[in-house]
């Protein structure tokens, strides 16, 4: 095991020990024992492991070693323990507990014996349209209970929702949740966007916090793709498929699958409006309208079209010109090494 100085450590952290690598199947953790390496994220090892005391398997999420140098990393981790630690609701991921051993911070959660939404979407999509609307309706009851705490999640996407035997949605993966009264925080090796680029809010793209129709708009986007197999946008990298998320418009859902009704597609198209203040105003709303499709109104199908167009004019936002002209400012200090390489005297 190695340890890093106090000067490698986030401000405000203290001193802990970290591990140089992945534990050890037998390795024990206070009282939990690690029986299996799960996971490896871009924040922690994810491990399964079994509670000497309760006698059950549990999961365990240690902290990479890497993101011990970074504060903002180590602020995802933290909030992730403590929106999990305060969150109870059976489509939320249930937090055990949390500690330290030997200055190793973990979490504790409970093991969710599923699939992913990501995997059921591989095998089995386009879900029948009642099957569809019935799973999401219960990741939206989760995400309800998430805004009436304070919790808007920011990061949901079928790689984050684990599904029971039983159909039960388990939401998971809080690092990037707004919380009340939580800073800003920019993250090393990530864009100054927070969330996934498929399922990311126009808001997200421009690099705002986003609030409660936020996750409206996540919602609506992994029921686009429980119902058709695909996300409403597509692209051949990140950058093209934000660009679709602030200016395309997506397609019809009825014509692109006859099994779905006009309603249930007005229902998505809402969830998937570009201005915030035209989706649901909150998960409740949404909740009630998938309850009620009959009152849906058909006039937002008007916008929507049988294939996403892209406006022309895309490379105007503020998000991609930032990006376009980073990579300029990069390619040229690249050039001028070369030349002043070529230009240096040799010995």
């Amino acid at each position: 095991m190695a340890t890093l100085t106090n000067d490698q450590l986030p401000p405000g952290t203290g001193s802990y020990a970290i591990i140089d690598g992945m534990l050890q199947i037998g390795d024990q953790l206070d009282r939990y024992q690690i029986r299996e390496h799960i996971a490896q994220g871009g924040m922690a090892d994810i491990y399964r492991a079994f509670d000497l005391v309760n006698r059950r398997d549990i999961v365990v999420k240690v902290p990479d070693q890497m993101m011990i140098g970074d504060p903002a990393q180590y602020e995802r981790f933290q909030r992730e323990l403590e929106v999990l630690n305060t969150l109870h609701h059976p489509a939320i991921l249930r937090g055990l507990g949390s500690g330290q051993y030997n200055r190793i911070p973990y979490l504790v959660t409970e093991l969710v014996e599923g699939q992913s939404m990501r995997s059921l979407i591989e095998k089995s999509a386009p879900l029948p349209p009642d099957e569809a609307v019935a799973l999401i309706r219960k990741v939206a009851e989760g995400m309800a209970y998430c805004h009436a705490n304070d919790v808007i999640h920011r990061d949901l996407k079928p790689e984050n929702i684990l599904i029971t035997a039983e159909g039960q949605p388990v939401i998971m993966d809080f690092g990037l949740a707004l919380t009340k009264g939580s800073r800003r925080v920019t993250y090393a090796n990530l864009s100054a966007t927070a969330g996934t680029p498929d399922y990311m809010a126009p808001e997200q793209v421009e690099g705002q916090r986003g609030d409660a129709r936020t996750d409206v708009y996540a919602v609506g986007t992994m029921l686009f793709e429980l119902l058709t197999g695909k996300p409403p946008f597509s692209g051949d990298n990140n950058l093209a498929v934000m660009a679709m998320h602030l200016n395309g418009t997506a397609p019809r859902l009825d014509k692109l699958q006859p099994s779905v009704s006009p309603q249930l597609a007005a229902i998505v198209a809402r969830c998937l409006q570009r201005q915030p203040d035209d989706r649901y105003a909150d998960m409740r709303a949404l909740i009630e309208a998938l309850d009620h499709p009959e009152t849906a109104d058909l006039a937002v199908l008007e916008k929507a079209g049988t294939t996403v167009v892209v406006n022309a004019v895309w490379w105007k936002s503020p998000a991609v010109q930032a990006i376009v002209i980073a990579v300029a400012i990069l390619i040229v200090l690249v050039v001028l090494a070369l030349i002043l390489q070529q230009a240096r005297p040799q010995s």
